[in-house]
């Protein structure tokens, strides 16, 4: 997977935008206002997602590029390494699951436009 492919996969999901909002190189993707994804453009390829702390723990201690989330909370974020190590579809999942995981935690009324668009 690279940038392109990652960004596609991202804006191709319902509701999301978007920023750049902490500096110029550092891509966020939002679902109505709260993070799911953000990626750095420069350097070396990784994705930041968002899980259940437990789940985190087990995708730690299966997977050596998936490692806890670099200036995120470590407990709830992982920092996912796009270096072949994690198949594409594997990375599909875990942004899959960080986008629904965000949106269950919105209002029922924003959650039913999401489904709805």
């Amino acid at each position: 997977m690279n940038i392109e492919e990652l960004r596609e996969y991202c804006v191709g999901k319902k509701g999301v935008t978007e920023s750049f909002p902490f500096d110029e190189t550092t891509l966020v993707f939002k679902v109505a206002g709260k993070m799911f994804c953000l990626t750095d453009l420069e350097g070396d390829l990784f994705v930041n997602l968002k899980n259940e702390p437990e789940k985190n723990q087990e995708l730690r201690e299966q997977y050596p590029a998936i490692k806890p989330g670099y200036h995120m909370n470590k407990q709830h974020w992982n920092t996912v390494s796009i270096d072949d190590s994690v198949s594409d579809e594997m990375i599909k999942q875990l942004i899959d699951d960080s986008y629904k995981l965000i949106v269950s935690k919105l209002p029922k009324k924003i959650r039913e436009e999401l489904n709805n668009v």
